[in-house]
């Protein structure tokens, strides 16, 4: 058993850890479709009668167990494996496998009772995910727990893989244990107080520390160079926490068996919407073997397929370039996201567009209580066939079918966004008010891959997190680059002088990795490479763009949210201000910087001006800019054997005809095209084209 000593000492440890993958696991040879299952919340006894619907509907794969651990273990080392047990038996005898997941989200009461301090908020039971996942009682009981349970279905045929935990950030991790932690970490990494305080701005506010004694607590403090340190601290507890559940469960799975987790997205607005802050998904994503994420968007008039594709191209690239799993989606979920006819269709193939090995539907049924009660599955409360159980049947032979063509598509997009966890938490805490909300981190880096996205410019996201090889881009778009250190920018900058093109935004490099502001002409480190430079700023109101260079039309050729003031020094000018009283200073310039170029947008464009701004931008660095625009989407993709995918995707209500310039066979119907020929595409519609 882990003791407390040696969790006190993984606690403190906040160096990256060791990838904690296999040699080799055992990947699905085809699409994997299907739901997470709960015996445990179903009104009556009907897991075979459930089962034979999974198989009836084409479901190939459940995931069960990760979110009932009071029932699994009734007592301290009481475990009752009568639920699993069924799931496990009903699924196989229909050829439904099965991923375990780890139930540690979820406490159970014995253990609040019996160890207060495992909440986060002593004395506050009831939500999940409200406990100090380092506490070492909460490790010792996850421990004995994921042992015993991963041991008792290891060998079981159906079980293919593990899901570790759930939905895992920091939610918010602040008790005392953790801040003396956070503070024996920043005593290793500033040996130096003098430093520490010189780096963090600290006598502002007489904050400044003379003695490690007095290091205060971060929970109220008003300087973001110690409230991002603390957040980076926080997310590398997460990370410790995912590779620790990793190594115990890969120590008693059976070899072969894979090991995910799905990570969620910031929920802003009902929704997936943006980056996650508290936890980093970069680093945690050398805890699984393949990445898992949970995927919610609007639906019904507002569904614009955008949130699939920027989430999936999100996990296609956090282990970069490989397949992912969506663990969570929703099928009816919300109200207000039950799906028109052919939605459910048109979303299935939309997650497979971006590169999604599986698409699994949170969940089966619905629950008949609790807060989840209006969050509906596949089926309703009557767990009766119903109109969105019928379409997913049409998925599931489809996949059936096709599966094995669509499994493992490989994409070679030419255009990257570059996006920061240090970027996300400092530019958050001093977010832009304007337009009567607060603008964050995620809603810039959102304003420029949407725009990219209406346009069928297919991206790819980098992180100073998992570098990979920029040259294989020929533009990086780099958003809000906030707080970022010297090596950092020069690595991006050295990119363009190799011959890269590399567009920055407002906001960029205004501090250094510590989140201080650089005592230099902004943008600091980016001014030599980008030709510019600025001292003033201002929300913009009432401006324009002098001779609407972008071509879109007053209501669209204005500045949002942010204005830099711009001097070029090197660099051309590409757009400049227009209003009454503020000079018509540079708005966008380019520069030449080595053998390629620099462009910096010292301002938010709105949606169609950064359409066109972006368009310039791929064209200028010989990426083609597709004919085809929203609401018509085209995916392209490579497959196992070698040739091409296109995924012709309808967001409309509209029935749109679709000319397929090269050719080839329709797979969803199975008919030839030859070059040039239409397909009709339904209102929703979705058509897949196989290259010859």
């Amino acid at each position: 058993m882990v003791t407390k000593a040696l969790l006190c000492g993984m606690m403190l440890a906040i160096a990256m850890p060791a990838d904690a993958a296999p040699a080799s696991i055992e990947r699905p040879g085809t699409i994997l479709y299907g739901v997470a299952y709960y015996d445990e919340y179903t009104p009556v006894d009907r897991v075979d009668e459930d089962a034979r619907m999974m198989r009836a509907a084409g479901i190939n794969v459940v995931r069960i167990a990760e979110s009932t651990w009071g029932t699994l273990e009734r007592q301290p080392g009481v475990f009752d494996f009568t639920h699993v047990d069924r799931m496990l038996a009903a699924m196989h005898r229909q050829g439904i496998k099965v991923i375990v997941g780890t139930p540690t989200y979820a406490v159970p009461t014995w253990l609040a009772r019996q160890h207060p301090d495992v909440l986060q908020r002593p004395g506050q039971y009831g939500t999940r995910q409200n406990m100090d996942i380092t506490d070492p009682d909460y490790r010792a009981a996850c421990e004995r727990v994921i042992v015993a349970l991963i041991d008792h279905v290891k060998d079981h045929p159906a079980v293919i893989g593990y899901q570790i935990d759930n939905e895992t950030r920091t939610f918010p991790l602040d008790t005392p244990r953790i801040q003396a932690a956070f503070k024996a970490g920043m005593q290793r990494k500033w040996p130096s107080l003098d430093a520490l305080n010189a780096a963090w701005g600290l006598n502002y506010w007489s904050n400044r520390i003379n003695d490690w004694d007095d290091f205060p607590t971060t929970t109220h403090s008003i300087n973001a160079s110690v409230t991002s340190a603390f957040a980076e601290f926080q997310r590398t507890l997460v990370t410790d926490f995912l590779v620790w559940q990793s190594q115990l469960v890969r120590g008693h799975s059976r070899p072969g068996q894979f090991i995910t987790h799905n990570f969620d997205y910031d929920f802003d607005g009902g929704f997936s919407s943006g980056l996650q802050g508290r936890a980093n998904h970069w680093r945690s994503a050398k805890a699984v073997d393949i990445t898992g994420v949970d995927i919610y968007h609007p639906s019904q008039e507002k569904l614009t397929g955008t949130e699939i594709a920027f989430f999936g191209d999100l996990a296609r690239s956090i282990r970069p370039g490989e397949n992912y799993f969506v663990i969570e989606t929703e099928a009816q979920g919300f109200p207000q996201w039950t799906p028109f006819p052919g939605q459910l269709r048109l979303q299935a193939f939309s997650h497979l567009a971006s590169g999604a090995n599986m698409v699994s539907y949170w969940h089966w049924a619905s629950t008949a209580n609790a807060i989840e009660t209006y969050w509906r599955g596949l089926l309703t409360q009557d767990y009766q066939p119903n109109p969105v159980y019928d379409e997913a049947k049409t998925i599931g032979a489809d996949l059936k079918r096709l599966g094995s063509k669509l499994v493992d598509l490989k994409k070679d997009n030419k255009v990257a966004i570059y996006v920061s966890n240090n970027a996300l938490t400092a530019f958050d805490a001093f977010r832009i008010n304007a337009d009567g909300r607060q603008i964050s981190y995620s809603n810039v880096v959102r304003g420029f891959y949407d725009a990219l996205y209406r346009q069928n410019i297919e991206v790819d996201f980098v992180s100073v997190d998992a570098p990979v090889p920029l040259d294989k881009y020929k533009l990086v778009i780099v958003p809000a680059l906030y707080a970022a250190s010297d090596a950092e920018i020069a690595t991006l900058n050295d990119y363009a002088k190799r011959g890269g093109h590399l567009l920055y935004s407002f906001k960029s490099g205004f501090s250094d990795e510590n989140v201080k502001v650089r005592y230099a002409s902004q943008p600091g480190a980016i001014a030599e490479a980008a030709g510019v430079k600025y001292q003033l700023f201002t929300i913009p109101n009432d401006v324009s763009l002098a001779d609407d260079p972008f071509k879109v039309g007053d209501a669209e050729n204005r500045p949002r949210w942010w204005m830099e003031m711009l001097t070029p020094t090197t660099a051309t000018v590409v757009a400049r201000y227009k209003h009454p009283s503020w000079p018509a200073t540079a708005a966008m310039t380019r520069n030449g910087w080595g053998k390629g170029e620099v462009s910096y947008v010292g301002f938010m464009p709105t949606d169609a001006m950064a359409e066109k701004l972006l368009a310039d931008e791929v064209r200028r660095a010989g990426v083609e800019v597709p004919a085809e625009h929203w609401p018509l989407i085209v995916r392209r993709g490579t497959a196992r054997d070698g040739r091409s995918l296109r995924y012709v995707l309808n967001y409309s209500a509209t029935a749109r005809p679709v000319i397929d310039a090269t050719g080839g066979t329709e797979l969803l119907s199975g008919r030839k095209l030859a070059a040039g020929e239409a397909i009709d595409l339904a209102p929703w519609g979705v058509a897949i084209v196989q290259g010859r």
